[in-house]
């Protein structure tokens, strides 16, 4: 207060405000935990400062906090955070971070860690394969410890790297990939294989079955364009039936010169041409060929020469008489 002492007096009166930035307190303020899944966990945060600061909870990462029921949240104020029935999707490390408007900021880093036991969960459990194909078996296992992960076949036996086959491992904090490659599928190879998780808190393990399955035909058939697709049976008894029929000679038959004199022969070439040759002209015969072609080169010969042979095939000659002696 500024005081004047005059009559009457006169006096002013200031005030005067220190502030001070924000400090994070170590003693009550939690440190890095280790829980078991499933429990209830508080994490505090105490701080000094004037004015007093305000307390704000984050993901060191940015990640959204997970709140249950499926809720999920980006940060959470006060200095108490409670957490229900933890799980390990609440593992990761949390930012305590207190401002009061006056700089500079301040955080502390507490790392939230949760225990769980293995588990494996696989996304094919029956594979197919045929012999020489190249295969590979997974499985997703997440378990924190981090566990120890292994291949094994049905009787027990632990699956080396080497040879044929090729196990990788691929960690992701708490999650781990399991991949078993098979170069080359061999008889021996079919069968049941089991990847198996373990840690401090407890094991498990996965079956996949191996089968085998038919080799891929390469072989294919060539069908004519113009015939209709049949089974393969009946395209079988089509060409034996092909093969009983007889072959028209009718080539040899148009080059044989035809005989005048034997009508009985005449009708007989022409039946066999016409069983031999279908077609709508059925009683045009083929024009010989030599010295005596001229004689049949037109259609009322020939006509002539079929009636005259069916008229002597019906002809009897009348049986001699027998007389006594």
């Amino acid at each position: 207060m500024c005081q004047i002492n005059t009559d009457p007096m006169k006096s002013q009166v200031g005030y005067l405000e220190v502030v001070v930035p924000p400090d994070i307190l170590d003693y009550p303020t939690s440190t890095d935990m280790v829980v078991r899944e499933g429990t209830n966990v508080t994490l505090r945060c105490a701080a000094t400062g004037s004015p007093q600061p305000n307390i704000t909870w984050r993901r060191e990462g940015g990640e959204p906090i997970p709140l249950g029921n499926g809720q999920e949240t980006a940060s959470v104020e006060g200095p108490v955070f409670n957490i229900t029935r933890v799980n390990r999707l609440h593992m990761g490390a949390y930012l305590c971070i207190a401002s009061n408007g006056v700089p500079p900021t301040v955080s502390k880093r507490i790392m939230l860690i949760v225990h769980f036991p293995p588990m494996i969960w696989i996304q094919n459990q029956l594979v197919g394969a045929h012999e020489g194909q190249q295969m590979t078996l997974e499985c997703h296992s997440e378990a924190y410890p981090k566990s120890i992960n292994y291949w094994t076949r049905e009787r027990g036996e632990i699956i080396a790297q080497g040879g044929k086959y090729e196990p990788v491992l691929l960690d992701n904090a708490y999650k781990v990939h399991m991949k078993l490659t098979i170069r080359s599928v061999g008889p021996s190879d079919f069968g049941s294989y089991k990847c198996v998780s373990k840690n401090s808190l407890g094991d498990t393990d996965g079956s996949i079955k191996l089968y085998r399955i038919p080799q891929p035909s390469t072989q294919y058939r060539t069908m004519s364009t113009t015939e209709p697709s049949l089974p393969p049976e009946k395209v079988e008894k089509k060409q034996k039936s092909r093969q009983k029929e007889p072959e028209p000679e009718a080539e040899e038959a148009d080059n044989e010169i035809v005989d005048l004199s034997d009508p009985e022969k005449i009708t007989k070439e022409r039946d066999l041409k016409l069983r031999g040759r279908p077609r709508d002209n059925a009683l045009e015969l083929p024009v010989a060929e030599g010295p005596t072609s001229s004689a049949v080169s037109t259609l009322p010969l020939t006509l002539l020469i079929w009636f005259t042979s069916l008229w002597l095939s019906k002809v009897r000659v009348p049986p001699i008489l027998n007389l006594p002696p």
